[in-house]
């Protein structure tokens, strides 16, 4: 029999570093990285991304990520230098950053800094949010001490969504049911084809029936989620207790 924490525990622990069995970042990033200086002219660093075929260079500094450089970045610069707006309409046109980036000469001068950075043991769909929430296309991943470990990029979230029904099923049950929830496996029947998942069997609490198809929607490669769960209680169990206490 399993004792399982309260709910609201649950969901104040979402933030806690993953069990193993969930798809982390170092799971799919690209360990060697090619880097470039903020000292490093433009025109080498263009060189470099035509030659890899990437969009982006971490930008290291004394073994820190203190930028990154993107194909953008570079075409504000090739664009040329916009017509100066006097008066005060150049007060809300013109951008001091920007125009810094027109006239640059090296990387430094042109990257975006600070760098939005990720750890190697975050989870995989928290890439994907901040990617989404921030519109950009790579993440420098850097270590404790900030040092650079790896990168990962959109193409990489795409190949880790394009995963096998019985990796995706086994996730489910191993890291969702068992370790998040605390459910023991045998009471549900999980089903994965084509990424869509279906869930039936019972749970204790209205709550797990509410709460296990909202993490199972968050495991990469699941495309849709089917529930037909029902449960015997509609407390959770914490407040059945204090009601009887």
């Amino acid at each position: 029999m399993f004792t399982r924490p309260a709910v609201t525990t649950i969901l104040s622990e979402l933030s806690i570093p993953k069990k193993e069995t969930e798809m982390r970042i170092e799971d799919v990033m690209t360990g060697a990285v090619r880097t470039v200086a903020p000292e490093t002219s433009l025109k080498e660093a263009a060189e470099i991304l035509a030659e890899l075929r990437i969009s982006g260079l971490p930008v290291v500094e004394e073994g820190k990520v203190v930028g990154v450089l993107s194909e953008a970045d570079i075409v504000s610069k090739e664009r040329g230098e916009a017509p100066y707006r006097g008066g005060l309409l150049g007060l809300v046109f013109e951008n001091g950053h920007g125009r810094a980036k027109l006239l640059a000469k090296t990387v430094g001068e042109a990257m975006t800094s600070p760098a939005i950075t990720i750890g190697p043991h975050r989870p995989v769909p928290e890439a994907a949010a901040v990617m989404i929430d921030k519109k950009i296309n790579r993440l420098p991943v850097v270590d404790d001490k900030g040092a650079l470990v790896g990168i990962v990029s959109r193409a990489d979230l795409v190949r880790a969504f394009v995963r096998p029904d019985d990796e995706i099923a086994r996730e489910i049950r191993e890291d969702v049911v068992l370790h998040t929830l605390w459910i023991a496996p045998e009471q549900l029947d999980v089903k994965v084809e084509n990424g869509v998942v279906t869930l039936a069997g019972q749970v204790e609490t209205k709550d797990d029936a509410e709460l296990l198809p909202e993490f199972v929607r968050r495991v990469p490669g699941v495309v849709e989620v089917q529930s037909s769960l029902t449960w015997g209680f509609e407390k959770p169990r914490h407040e059945r207790e204090t009601t009887r206490a």
